[in-house]
């Protein structure tokens, strides 16, 4: 019997890829906040909640992160939102980072070695979640998001 090398590399590469579980449909998330309160995304239900993974040295993440804070200022009533601090950075950087570029929604932090169980790695970012009021996932955003974009998702659009 004659083995191709591409077939049998590409075997051996799905053999040797680290087996993930699909992220659920509808994900659950509690963490600590920066500023210590408990955040728990089922505690949202009935509203949409933005989940934005972002970092202190992301340019896309710092330049969309005033478009999600005036996208659930308008939309108080019906959309939320928790920012994930995707980074390795002591906590005081990102709450000294988050002084002098603010939002109007909880953050935490998510390191690199301890990933949430119930989310996707982003392979980029900025990455966002929609989660419907359902608490299932509703659309993945992978790049800048800004109000046009979630209104549309969420059906609020101008």
């Amino acid at each position: 019997m004659k083995l191709h090398l591409p077939a049998v590399l590409a075997a051996a590469l799905l053999l040797a890829a680290p087996v993930h579980a699909a992220m659920p449909e509808q994900p659950t998330l509690k963490l600590t906040t920066l500023d210590g309160k408990p955040y728990d995304l089922a505690a949202q239900r009935g509203h949409w909640v933005i989940v934005n993974y972002w970092a202190t040295w992301c340019v896309p993440c710092i330049q969309e992160m005033p478009a999600i804070s005036k996208f659930v200022s308008e939309h108080k009533n019906k959309v939320a939102a928790i920012g994930i601090a995707y980074d390795d950075s002591d906590p005081a950087d990102i709450k000294d980072f988050l002084s002098k570029h603010p939002v109007g929604y909880p953050v935490a932090q998510v390191t690199l070695d301890k990933p949430l169980k119930d989310f996707d790695e982003p392979r980029g970012l900025p990455t966002t979640w929609l989660i419907g009021p359902d608490g299932k996932v509703a659309k993945r955003f992978v790049g800048p998001v800004d109000e046009r974009s979630l209104g549309a998702a969420i059906g609020l659009a101008k």
